[in-house]
């Protein structure tokens, strides 16, 4: 049976999970249990992971190895214990894995309800290309949209890494009703001017009413140091609270998410829209 895990009707409790990777992906795999049992005695009541968490970045280089052992279908081993730990500990669980689906792979974020229920998959849409960033060579472009699920914790949406970069995207899950957005990354240290990652993000919570709370990657690995420095920014754009940088971390946040009604999105932003104009 779930465990009720909510200290008020309004407040949910986050912990993103930022762990390096090594080759062995069952080394990483029992880690991250083990941060998420760590999650689970703090009370958390959702778990959010990084991007690819379980395995080493290997868009890093082009396509010149077999990655088909990474890549598994989802329901699959690792969604399924996960839904098992979900349902164990009553925690909404957000993983990202390299998804095989047919002749296809993708960069995917399963959500696993605090029951152990699968609600569904979010597959990154679009797919960077770029000097240690050879996306295209692994993943096709997703195609299940810009889902919202109804969780136990709230209304769920989520951007992997590189759909943040696009504000119609971050508004459609606007739109759709969102509270939380997380956003599962591999973001490397100077990737980006000090503090874009965040006011991006802060830019879009503010106009889109919702909390965004991002889970990186962290650690050198081939040609890459992943930064760490995952965050969480709340409706009204400001950062509350963010991971050390270069350093395995589990983040913690509560969310408080009757502010959300008060925000400048709730309360002006999306009742202003002209869609009629410029529809997305």
């Amino acid at each position: 049976m779930a465990i009720q895990r909510k200290t008020s009707d309004s407040t949910v409790k986050v912990a993103l999970v930022q762990r390096h990777a090594t080759p062995n992906r069952d080394e990483n795999l029992e880690r991250g249990i083990a941060a998420f049992k760590e999650a689970a005695r703090k009370r958390a009541q959702l778990v959010v992971f990084a991007e690819l968490a379980f395995q080493p970045f290997f868009p890093q280089k082009p396509r010149d190895l077999d990655t088909s052992p990474w890549a598994e279908t989802i329901p699959g081993p690792t969604t399924d214990r996960f839904s098992q730990l979900a349902k164990h500990f009553g925690i909404v669980t957000v993983i990202n894995l390299y998804e095989k689906d047919g002749a296809c792979t993708y960069d995917s974020s399963p959500v696993i309800d605090a029951g152990g229920e699968l609600l569904g998959t979010t597959r990154m849409l679009h797919i960077m290309d770029g000097p240690c960033f050879h996306e295209r060579d692994y993943y096709t472009p997703g195609n299940t949209g810009a889902p919202v699920y109804r969780t136990a914790v709230g209304k769920l949406g989520v951007a992997i890494c590189y759909d943040r970069h696009y504000p119609e995207y971050m508004r459609a899950l606007g739109i759709k009703g969102a509270e939380i957005v997380v956003v599962p990354q591999a973001g490397a240290v100077d990737e980006w001017p000090p503090g874009l990652y965040e006011a991006e993000l802060q830019v879009a919570s503010m106009q889109n009413g919702y909390f965004c709370a991002l889970a990186n990657r962290v650690g050198k690995e081939e040609c890459l140091m992943f930064a760490g420095e995952s965050f969480v920014t709340d409706p009204f754009g400001q950062v509350i609270c963010r991971a050390p940088k270069g350093k395995d971390s589990v983040l913690y946040a509560d969310l408080d998410l009757s502010r959300i009604a008060d925000s400048p999105a709730r309360t002006h932003f999306m009742k202003d829209r002209r869609p009629d104009i410029y529809p997305l």
